[in-house]
């Protein structure tokens, strides 16, 4: 069967997919060839269930509580990125420093670069070189880490125009993008490979960081990937952020409105 096959090798190649995510694969296949055999999402469960394709269900965490204030929400594309780092160790146990920077807008991976060490100085210069290649942020938001509160880099983004603002401390949440763009790196690269050495850790995050942007669908752009979502807003965009009084930094949208602007453009339609 032509649909078993195709789920198998789709599995093989994605081990970290659930049903959900490889039904978005298989459905892209499956329009791309143009079949007319009804597929759903329900068939595609039942498939992985039978045939063993299915993951385990992860233990929720326990959270503190919703917290405080977001700093900065995004409200269009390239307003603000975020950024973190990850860590992780080659095969002869030497730590491995990886620093991820992510449009929240658009959820579009801008960099995953590994490194024995990154100081301050480091990411003043990743961030320097994505602003003169992607354009300059308005904001740019981390956590309390010392790389990220360095004067010295604080110089720079000053220099540039950007605003830096920092999550409070013990608040994650608050820096949520990207937390899961780490935990999604984490499960399907991180976790998947062992590095031999920082050469071969920078080819294998920057491929899938490649992949990441171009073949992974998004559940929350409806599973369209990051570069057709930022593709399908840039022009819509353009026009709105003129016209549109930039909300103060301290204050995040209001709940029932915050996410209606991002769901008219997933679905095509711009006020």
């Amino acid at each position: 069967m032509k649909l078993v096959r195709l789920l198998c090798d789709l599995a093989r190649r994605y081990p970290r997919y659930g049903y959900r995510m490889l039904y978005q694969k298989v459905r892209r296949q499956w329009m791309r060839h143009g079949r007319q055999e009804k597929l759903n999402v329900k068939r595609i469960r039942r498939l992985c269930r039978k045939y063993g394709l299915t993951l385990s269900r992860r233990k929720a965490r326990k959270r503190r509580g919703p917290g405080v204030r977001t700093p900065c929400q995004a409200r269009y594309p390239n307003q603000v990125w975020a950024y973190d780092f990850v860590f992780d160790a080659l095969d002869d146990g030497r730590k491995l420093k990886i620093l991820t920077v992510e449009d929240e807008y658009t959820r579009q991976a801008l960099a995953v670069e590994a490194g024995r060490r990154m100081n301050a100085t480091v990411v003043a210069q990743t961030l320097l070189r994505l602003f003169s290649r992607y354009g300059t942020p308005q904001f740019v938001r981390s956590d309390n880490g010392p790389e990220f509160i360095a004067k010295a880099l604080r110089r720079r983004l000053k220099q540039a125009g950007v605003i830096f603002r920092h999550i409070d401390p013990g608040s994650p949440w608050q820096n949520g993008t990207n937390e899961r763009f780490n935990g999604t790196l984490r499960r399907e690269c991180l976790d998947m490979e062992t590095f031999g050495s920082v050469a071969h850790a920078q080819v294998i995050c920057r491929l899938y960081r490649q992949e990441y942007n171009r073949r992974r669908p998004h559940s929350s752009l409806g599973y369209q990937t990051p570069d057709e979502f930022a593709a399908r807003v840039a022009g819509a965009v353009s026009s709105t952020r003129l016209r549109t009084p930039t909300r103060p930094c301290h204050s995040p949208p209001s709940g029932r409105h915050a996410g209606s602007r991002r769901r008219s453009l997933m679905l095509g339609v711009v006020n």
